[in-house]
């Protein structure tokens, strides 16, 4: 970068440091981007779509979502899975009552919908924080596992207590196929992780941080903490709303109550603490890890037991699963707070300035 001094322009290395790495990152993505759009239908199978790619794309529109309100704005949350319950069952009962209403826009309505709960709910972090506030987001659960579950008007009278969908279509569009579901889900998580990362630049992003790092000395300067955590809330549930009418149009097809129920919710808070908070990108690592991991445990696992004469099942595949999150949790939390994204961060620049490190 050119700058004045004393009347003759001169480099400044320094800067340029800062602003080539960001170039080259925004092409690195764009080259994701491509490949993603291009390389990946002509490449993956069919079960890789249906068991990888799919849950992977959904999961981590889910998890941007959380990462705004937990990671951006430091307000717990117990309570994504319900939000995602609310835009599924939204986004249902609008393309199912409305004649002629396209799909994405029945799941723009379920994202909004689930923001205004998400108000609702978020309105005792005006008051309560910590452990209450994750109470209070954990009551939003167990309030709409009970409704969808005892209010048949939300399942359309069904007598099994399951709804399902059937002929998707957008436009002329006609959405069947793996590779289909996989390039719609992709779509919207590309045009929604834009919004996102914007957001986070954005003034209403600072405002997000201010009342995250010190919420009292954020009021101070002139921020309002009902409008930066209420807005939180709405963003927020509008990602894991938006995410809950896509698992359960696209992924599932047919779903009940249980497919999001308070499992769900944990699960999005794990993404985030071991993908990084406060980083788009980590959402992302921490839903593959959380993908990934099951599966690969489930088809290496019982290979290694072998090996050793030890016999694995099923169950205790899964309770192996279980116990690796909670020491993973631990450890990013004690150890690298910021999660996968930041080791991911830290492992660039080394091998950015290797083997000269000077």
């Amino acid at each position: 970068m050119l700058y004045r001094e004393n009347g003759q322009f001169r480099t400044s290395y320094a800067a340029d440091q800062q602003i080539f790495p960001i170039a080259q990152d925004r092409w690195a993505i764009l080259a994701i981007v491509v490949f993603a759009y291009v390389g990946v239908p002509l490449l993956v199978d069919e079960y890789l779509f249906r068991a990888i790619l799919i849950p992977f794309l959904i999961l981590s529109l889910a998890a941007i979502g959380v990462n705004i309100l937990v990671g951006y704005c430091g307000q717990i949350t117990l309570g994504a899975g319900a939000f995602m319950a609310v835009g599924a069952y939204a986004a249902y009962n609008f393309h199912i009552r409305i004649d002629g209403l396209p799909l994405l826009v029945s799941f723009l309505l379920g994202g909004c919908t689930a923001a205004a709960v998400g108000i609702v709910f978020g309105i005792p972090s005006l008051r309560v924080r910590g452990l209450y506030l994750a109470v209070a987001t954990l009551a939003a659960q167990f309030f709409t596992d009970w409704v969808f579950l005892r209010v048949p008007w939300f399942t359309n009278n069904s007598s099994s207590g399951s709804v399902s969908v059937a002929n998707l279509q957008i436009l002329s569009w006609h959405i069947e196929t793996p590779v289909d579901k996989y390039l719609l889900c992709l779509t919207v998580l590309v045009l929604l992780a834009l919004l996102a990362k914007n957001m986070t630049r954005c003034a209403i992003g600072r405002q997000w941080m201010a009342i995250r790092d010190m919420d009292v000395a954020a009021e101070v300067i002139g921020i309002r903490p009902l409008s930066a955590k209420l807005s939180a809330f709405a963003v927020s549930s509008f990602f894991v709303g938006t995410a809950g009418a896509l698992w359960g149009f696209v992924h599932l097809a047919s779903w009940e109550p249980a497919a999001f129920s308070v499992d769900r919710s944990f699960q999005l808070l794990f993404m985030v603490i071991i993908g990084g908070l406060g980083s788009i990108m980590g959402s992302f690592f921490g839903a593959a890890f959380i993908v990934i991991l099951p599966i690969a445990l489930n088809q290496f696992l019982p290979a290694i037991g072998s090996v050793f004469g030890i016999g694995i099942s099923t169950a205790g595949v899964s309770h192996a699963e279980l116990i690796i999150f909670g020491a993973l949790i631990i450890f990013f939390l004690i150890k690298e707070p910021h999660g996968i994204a930041r080791m991911w961060s830290t492992a660039r620049e080394k091998l950015r300035l290797w083997p000269f490190p000077h």
